[in-house]
């Protein structure tokens, strides 16, 4: 969606896939996303998304017509596909590359190195995202601020499997003590119900 909205709707995008089920998902994804943006627009998004079933590595054939503003990999090996689409990127364009380790980072940047093509590395980043925990605690009575006592607070024994630690997150809340010389009315009053909020302790990364 980011491309899409990237090269706008006088751009074109050119998507290169080797598997068919991936393949086929994509053209599905891109024509939900494009019924989905009719219904809050008088105007229509443009087909501007040309999705070809074949290896971009093979492709130095078809990359002899096209003049690219940006590439983007998202692929195991990256450094077969750079010395196909190079040569049709503009000078100053954008190679954004996806890798799921550092290991893969080092065998990209040695083959750029290696082969002296003509690449500048900007920054590596790891990009990373946690879900957050919202939610009012929920209290029958209450006049002072509630204890909250998560799943966090407790360590996982080492052994654990990683389906066992990997588990939706729990809050527990232990009820205040309150006042019984005041009625209900005045404990509706003076009570603030808190909100949990804090992170997710699993983080989820790619580099």
């Amino acid at each position: 969606l980011c491309l899409f909205f990237s090269v706008g709707p006088k751009g074109r995008v050119l998507s290169y896939e080797i598997r068919k089920d991936h393949h086929n998902l994509a053209k599905k994804n891109y024509r939900q996303w494009r019924a989905a943006w009719e219904k809050g627009h008088t105007e229509e998004w443009p087909n501007n998304v040309d999705f070809i079933l074949k290896d971009i590595s093979t492709a130095a054939e078809d990359m002899k017509s096209v003049t690219l503003d940006a590439i983007v990999l998202d692929m195991l090996n990256p450094q077969s596909a750079l010395p196909v689409v190079y040569p049709s990127l503009k000078q100053g364009g954008v190679c954004a590359v996806y890798l799921a380790n550092i290991t893969q980072v080092i065998d990209l940047l040695d083959r750029i190195r290696t082969y002296k093509l003509p690449f500048m590395c900007e920054k590596i980043i790891e990009v990373t995202y946690r879900n957050w925990l919202v939610l009012p605690a929920k209290m029958k009575h209450c006049k002072s601020s509630p204890m909250v006592e998560t799943e966090e607070n407790h360590e996982e024994p080492p052994q654990k499997e990683y389906g066992d630690i990997h588990i939706q997150d729990q809050v527990v809340l232990q009820e205040s003590e309150c006042d019984e010389s005041h009625s209900d009315d005045d404990e509706k009053a003076n009570c603030s119900v808190p909100y949990i909020a804090r992170p997710s302790y699993w983080q989820e990364g790619h580099s």
